[in-house]
């Protein structure tokens, strides 16, 4: 059969509209719902709407910007996030080169502790506890295992929302001696000794974190509350001299995986599996999320089907959540990069702008300006560099962003963690993914990628899940 010069063209145009829709997968954000800089209030990120369902605990999960009071010069807080978070993933990167080389020192009382690679000033989300009675908020952070709060008597403290923990008027706590396994424990769980002071057989801890901020005090128990279960005689650091967190919370939750994180001591009542939801927090519905403590999955509220990939086993960076990144595509169009499945990547809650290595940076970033094409360009800003001046737009379409992981598993980057708004006004917006110093640092995938996305950490099973989920305590 011979096609005629309107069906050879008819045919022409369909091949040209399916091969543009498979090469061009997008979702529309609104610029004006995801513009940076929704007010905050002064009150304390404390919630009592925690709940039980099924087994599972569920705590609401808040972005620290929700409660840390009216934002002033966002410019240089933004500025200041970013810079933050490049020490941090600067820290993490030198902790991981220096356990894998061996070159770790044993600190003692008197020297500088190794830093945990992590920066205080980065971590964003904070969930509400009660420990010893008293009602608490914590950082949460999946790169820490000690959990520790601010306690009386304190030397040196910052100031936080809520009153500080008083062991003494706590009839339940009790300290823990420096020859119990707890506190032998802490070097795995701290890169520091636990130490003991001259005549007295309290044991010490002492963390320092990758921005010179610290917590140093005594290793203590006393029964921990998790919405309506309690954790009996539950271990962390009651620290009298802190330096870091500036008034957004008591103290930090460790869901890492040595012996002490909370993860490990709550085997079994949760399993040894925990999720969380990240809120859109640059929006300005002000949402939460949540933190789900447990292995039931009927209490989530994900949208898609959950995808598991394989955690990787290091002993010698046990504590740290490792995966195989196999691909990524942008808007349908895989990415080739010799690079992907070599080293693993971490996945951090406390990370804010996701890593990848400076090869693959190269493939993102021209595929996205080739199909984000026609927008006026913007400055770089601190880190980020592929950016634009969207001031004059109400919404646009944005190339997708899909992550591959090693047993089919797919991470969908929801919109809201697509660009990051330098200016209020989106005459500033960035894509939010940067790129390693080197090719063989290690890849982090940070909580702005993570938003709206319910991520299920199982260490049990020793694997990790995604699946989408509009990000809603309530």
């Amino acid at each position: 059969m011979v096609l005629g010069p309107s069906m050879v063209f008819l045919l022409i145009l369909v091949l040209f509209c399916f091969t543009n829709e498979v090469s061009s997968e997008k979702e529309l954000l609104s610029l004006k719902k995801h513009q940076w800089g929704v007010e905050g209030d002064s009150r304390s990120c404390f919630s009592p709407y925690s709940r039980t369902q099924n087994g599972a605990t569920i705590l609401e999960m808040k972005h620290r910007d929700s409660c840390s009071g009216p934002k002033t010069n966002t410019n240089q807080k933004l500025e200041n996030r970013l810079i933050s978070d490049d020490i941090r993933v600067k820290s993490i990167q030198s902790q991981i080169k220096n356990i894998l080389s061996s070159q770790q020192e044993s600190p003692s009382q008197t020297q500088i502790p190794i830093n945990s690679g992590i920066k205080l000033q980065t971590l964003n989300y904070i969930v509400s506890i009660t420990l010893g009675g008293r009602n608490l908020t914590v950082i949460v952070d999946t790169g820490s295992d000690l959990t520790w709060v601010q306690c009386q008597p304190c030397k040196l403290c910052y100031t936080q929302p809520e009153p500080l923990f008083n062991p003494l008027i706590s009839p339940s706590y009790q300290s823990i001696q420096c020859s119990s396994p707890a506190c032998h424990s802490l070097q795995f769980a701290t890169g520091n000794l636990g130490f003991c002071e001259k005549d007295v057989p309290t044991c010490n801890y002492v963390v320092t974190y990758g921005d010179g901020s610290y917590t140093r005090g005594e290793l203590g128990r006393d029964g921990l509350v998790l919405g309506t279960n309690k954790v009996e005689n539950f271990i962390f650091g009651c620290g009298y001299n802190n330096k870091g967190l500036f008034g957004s919370a008591s103290g930090l939750m460790g869901l890492g995986r040595s012996d002490l994180s909370l993860i490990s001591q709550t085997y079994d009542m949760f399993g040894g599996v925990f999720s969380y939801c990240l809120p859109d927090s640059d929006s300005a519905s002000g949402s939460s999320g949540s933190l789900i403590l447990g292995n039931d999955t009927s209490v989530f509220k994900n949208t898609t089907p959950i995808s598991y990939t394989r955690l990787v086993q290091s002993p010698q960076l046990y504590s740290f959540y490792i995966l195989n990144l196999t691909g990524i595509s942008i808007g349908g169009v895989d990415l080739n990069s010799p690079n992907f499945d070599k080293n693993g990547v971490l996945i951090d809650s406390g990370t804010v702008i996701t890593r990848v290595k400076p090869s693959i940076y190269a493939a993102i970033k021209a595929e996205f300006l080739k199909q984000f094409s026609g927008y006026p360009p913007a400055p770089s800003f601190s880190i980020l560099d592929t950016c634009f001046n969207l001031s004059g737009y109400d919404e646009v379409s944005i190339p997708t962003v899909r992550m591959q992981f090693e047993g089919d598993a797919e991470m969908s980057v929801d919109v809201s963690g697509m660009f990051y708004f330098v200016k209020r006004d989106a005459s500033q917006v960035c894509l939010a993914l940067a790129s390693l110093s080197y090719e063989d640092d290690i890849g982090i995938i940070g909580n702005y990628q993570q938003k709206n996305v319910r991520v299920v950490y199982d260490t049990k099973e020793m694997r990790l899940g995604f699946a989408k989920e509009i990000c809603n305590f309530n």
